[in-house]
């Protein structure tokens, strides 16, 4: 894609020295993976991922120069937020276990590391947005708080705040779903 050029007036310097291309070259796979933590269903991210991006290319001549990375994940968070609200989505009635998939017997490492990803998917979808905004940015996409603030739009202790309860609610999860399978195995 070209850079941006002539943008409009008013255009900010920062909007001007940057091309979409390399935005997007830099930053796609890491929002996908954002996406997707923030509840984007993975057959859906590409899609919404798309929708980022076109935000990003439309507003990008105006980008005021704060943190690029912290601009793009509020754009993210919007997006995801917008898309869990969706009728599409509301519609898909949640299930209790995930279907296995057949696997080779070498790959039982890698169905371990994909359930307990599914486990902390499911584990995220029960937090609010601001809750799951603060712990996946800073968690899984490990970026600063001051950085997971920006994104979010609200003062540094509240960020920290917010990730606070998340991390209680995963711990919490992850040690009665450990109890129950001690239980149960």
């Amino acid at each position: 894609m070209p850079e941006v050029s002539d943008p409009p007036d008013g255009a900010s310097a920062h909007g001007r020295a940057l091309a979409f291309s390399e935005v997007f070259r830099t930053h796609a796979p890491r929002l996908f993976r954002a996406l997707v933590g923030l509840g984007v269903r993975e057959a859906d991210a590409d899609d919404v991922l798309q929708e980022v991006m076109l935000v990003v290319h439309r507003k990008l001549p105006e980008f005021d120069g704060r943190a690029l990375e912290s601009w793009l994940y509020g754009i993210c968070l919007r997006m995801a937020s917008d898309y869990r609200r969706s009728a599409r989505v509301r519609r898909e009635l949640p299930v209790e276990t995930f279907p296995e998939a057949a696997l080779e017997p070498t790959q039982v490492g890698a169905a371990d590391g994909r359930r307990l990803q599914e486990r902390l998917l499911r584990v995220l979808d029960e937090l609010d947005d601001d809750k799951r905004g603060a712990f996946v940015l800073f968690e899984i996409e490990e970026r600063k708080l001051r950085e997971v603030a920006e994104a979010m739009g609200c003062p540094v202790q509240t960020a920290y705040s917010r990730l606070q309860a998340a991390r209680e609610h995963v711990r919490r999860a992850f040690a009665d779903a450990a109890a129950a399978e001690r239980e149960a195995g």
